[in-house]
C-alpha cells in the first residue's frame, strides 16, 4: 500500500474513533461524508484512468479529491476565504513546479521520493497560505493538480509529447498527502497558538474557519 493510502486509512480511523471530530466541524464535513471520500478516493484509485487524448485522468487521485475542493468553495463562508484558497492554490502550484525543477529529475538522485517530496511541500505551503482547514485542503490539491498541468502544457509548447497523468500512480500519493497534511498542519499549529495563548492569559484568536453545526449531533 503506498504512502498515500495509509495516510487516508489512518485519517478514516482517526474519523471513525472520533478524534477528527472539531476538524471535519470546520471543513463543513460530518464523518459519513469524510468516511465516503475517502472510500471514493480508495475506490477510485483502483479502477483504470480515464484516457482523453493526451490528458490521463484517476477518479481517485484526482476528480474525487478536485470535487471535495469544489463543493469546499461552495461552502466556504467568505468571499475573502475563497479568494485567498485561490491565490493560494495558484502560489502553492508555482511553488511545488519550482521544486520539480529545481530538484534532479531522475529519482534514484533523490533521498526520498519525488512524489512525496512534492506533497509534503505542497502541504506545508498550502497550511501557510490556506490560513483555514478548508482553504488548506483546497490549496493542497489544487495546488499540485495546477502543477501537473503546467508541466505538461509547457511540455506541449515546447513540442515535447507527454501525457498530463492526474491522480495516477504516484500522483495520487502526492495530491492525497497534500490534501492532508496541510489540514493536519493547520489543525496542529492552530491548536498550539490556542493553547500558548491561553497559557498567557489572552483569549485565542478566533478560527478563520467557522463550525460545520454548532451544538448538533453528528451523523
Amino acid at each position: 500500500m503506498s504512502a498515500g493510502l495509509i495516510l487516508l486509512a489512518g485519517v478514516s480511523a482517526l474519523v471513525l474513533f472520533g478524534v477528527a471530530q472539531r476538524v471535519l466541524d470546520r471543513m463543513h464535513l460530518t464523518d459519513r461524508a469524510a468516511l465516503l471520500i475517502a472510500a471514493l478516493i480508495f475506490l477510485g484509485g483502483l479502477l483504470p484512468d480515464i484516457r482523453i487524448g493526451q490528458v490521463s485522468v484517476n477518479l481517485g487521485g484526482a476528480v474525487v479529491p478536485f470535487g471535495v475542493c469544489i463543493w469546499l468553495l461552495v461552502k466556504t463562508d467568505t468571499r475573502q476565504e475563497v479568494a485567498r484558497a485561490l491565490w493560494g492554490s495558484a502560489l502553492t502550484a508555482v511553488i511545488v513546479y519550482l521544486i520539480g525543477r529545481l530538484t534532479p529529475a531522475e529519482p534514484e538522485q533523490m533521498v526520498i521520493d519525488p512524489h512525496y517530496l512534492y506533497g509534503l511541500a505542497g502541504g506545508a505551503v498550502a497550511y501557510l497560505l490556506g490560513r483555514s482547514r478548508r482553504a488548506a485542503f483546497i490549496c493542497g490539491v489544487l495546488g499540485v493538480i495546477l502543477a501537473d498541468t503546467a508541466v505538461a502544457v509547457i511540455n506541449w509548447q515546447n513540442g515535447i509529447a507527454t501525457t498530463l497523468r492526474l491522480g495516477a500512480a504516484g500522483a495520487m500519493d502526492t495530491v492525497v498527502i497534500s490534501g492532508l497534511l496541510a489540514v493536519l498542519l493547520s489543525e496542529l499549529v492552530g491548536e498550539l497558538l490556542e493553547r500558548a495563548a491561553r497559557a498567557n492569559g489572552r483569549e485565542p484568536s478566533p478560527a478563520v474557519d467557522t463550525p460545520f453545526r454548532k451544538g448538533g449531533s453528528r451523523s
